[in-house]
């Protein structure tokens, strides 16, 4: 799974050509901000985690500047805040790392939005790859990642 994979998700809800690539990396919140032109904040970074039974994961949607608080992520979903690796992530979720976001990715995945998103009208989360992200109102971002619910898993810089 890559862009092609995030570039068919929305081509199929008729939104495709609002798919940005990059000829830079934008595998970063400070890379996809610069490349973008917007503040870090505003980039809605996908974390994925292991799953409760340690056999799958979870995505969390969250603002670029926010940071998962462990308390509250134990509280939430009854386990330790556990990221997968670096080599776990093209296979539990389907896009590579810099790329991972709920679009296009490997069905059956749980995908939450957290509360720092809220700030903002629109959002910019990655499609698919290191180099991609698509602009999104929270109405968007909603409905387009198949999200479970709002969380309020991360904190926020001081």
């Amino acid at each position: 799974m890559s862009i092609e994979t995030g570039r068919a998700f929305f081509r199929a809800r008729g939104m495709e050509e609002r798919v940005i690539e990059f000829t830079v990396s934008s595998a970063t919140v400070e890379l996809a901000a610069q490349a973008l032109g917007v503040e870090g904040a505003r980039i809605a970074k996908t974390l994925s985690f292991q799953n409760r039974a340690g056999d799958g994961c979870i995505l969390v949607l969250a603002a670029g500047d926010a940071r998962i608080d462990n308390h509250k992520f134990k509280e939430k979903f009854g386990c330790k805040a556990k990221m997968l690796s670096g080599d776990e992530v093209p296979a539990l979720v389907g896009h590579p790392v810099g790329g991972v976001c709920p679009f296009g990715c490997r069905e059956g995945i749980p995908v939450y939005l957290d509360e720092s998103l809220r700030r903002f009208t629109t959002v910019f989360p990655a499609v698919g790859s290191p180099s991609s992200a698509i602009e999104l109102t929270l109405d968007e971002l909603w409905d387009c990642s198949g999200a479970l619910e709002w969380v309020d898993v991360c904190r926020l810089p001081e």
